[in-house]
């Protein structure tokens, strides 16, 4: 026995002008659903106008064919449209077949409903229909969920049922998937590269200006060149990077194989130099680093060809970049303490 929808008596949500004129709902099992006409247009343009459509047999009766899914889904379809309310239980069972019919139907206020639904209820074993259902229906969301799953467990999802029929009977959308997978790998290689250059330009800027900390205070190795350092002196805030660089400098200050340009880590040291020469905001008189003053006079080490210039001119902007994006974070930080 079906279920009724709620007559105007019985619902506060129906008004009471509704009783003039029903219409029966047929369903794919024969099952005969009674509902309002007036109640059925206002909530869809396409039941609308099917009910405005003239009937080609002469009857008092109207009749509406909603066919290809189950009866109950059929009934809890109607029961929304009368109420703009679904249980979970029948979200559960009906899902799926609900954002068919709310596509066909033009009722946008339940495909977000079961978009919403259909996407908690996810599941290795049903993405691939989900996801089938989700391109007919043009649910992006959705869609784009089912992806997301399909790419981060595709091995899994290879092993369902669903994909096996996909794979048979749908060979457009499998290259879609594939082409997805295969973007979302760059996306990932780009974005893991971008990161990695990233701490690369922070390394630099923190380089340099533990550089001018040792140049101009000193710090427990190494001091500035017109005086010792302190040898009282407590570790700086950034140590680490400080006592490489110090350990750096002692070197390059007694390397014998500099001159010849034979050592790779004097010449490291030189392009340090070089980098905080490029940055430097000080006037020359003040500027207690080693070599800034030439570098700033000559322009440094004259480039072999205009894509160097260029990759240098790149180098000395990210590291720039990175060191007002540290300055802003530590006053940031410090405006929170």
């Amino acid at each position: 026995m079906c279920r009724r929808p709620a007559s105007p008596t019985e619902s506060d949500n129906v008004s009471g002008d509704c009783t003039d004129t029903y219409v029966q709902i047929v369903t794919s099992g024969g099952r005969r659903i009674p509902a309002h006409a007036n109640i059925l247009a206002s909530a869809s343009t396409v039941l609308e106008s099917m009910i405005d459509r003239p009937q080609k047999h002469r009857s008092s009766e109207k009749t509406i064919p909603i066919l290809g899914v189950p009866c109950d889904a059929v009934e809890v379809f109607v029961g929304f449209l009368y109420s703009h309310k679904c249980m979970e239980k029948d979200m559960e069972k009906y899902g799926i077949h609900l954002l068919a019919l709310s596509h066909v139907y033009l009722v946008p206020q339940l495909k977000s409903r079961c978009t919403k639904a259909l996407i908690e209820r996810l599941t290795i074993e049903n993405v691939v229909d989900v996801l089938q259902l989700a391109r007919l229906c043009d649910a992006p969301d959705l869609y784009l969920k089912c992806m997301k799953l399909v790419s981060n467990s595709f091995k899994a999802v290879e092993e369902t049922e669903g994909w096996k029929f996909l794979q048979n009977n749908d060979p457009f959308l499998e290259l879609d998937i594939l082409q997805f997978i295969d973007e979302t790998e760059s996306r990932k290689k780009r974005s893991r590269k971008h990161r990695k250059e990233q701490r690369l330009y922070f390394e630099l800027s923190e380089a340099m200006e533990c550089l001018e900390h040792i140049c101009t205070e000193g710090c427990i190795s190494v001091g500035p060149y017109d005086k010792e350092p302190s040898k009282n002196k407590a570790p700086c805030s950034k140590f680490s990077t400080c006592q490489g660089l110090q350990l750096s400098i002692q070197h390059f200050a007694n390397c014998k194989k500099r001159v010849n340009g034979g050592c790779v880590r004097c010449k490291r040291m030189w392009q340090l130099f070089k980098l905080h020469a490029s940055i430097c905001e000080l006037p020359d008189s003040t500027c207690k680093v080693p070599l800034c003053r030439r570098f700033k006079m000559k322009g440094g080490e004259e480039m072999k060809n205009k894509w160097e210039e260029v990759r240098w001119k790149m180098l000395v902007k990210k590291v720039e970049m990175a060191k007002a994006t540290s300055s802003l974070l530590l006053s940031k930080r410090k405006r929170k303490e």
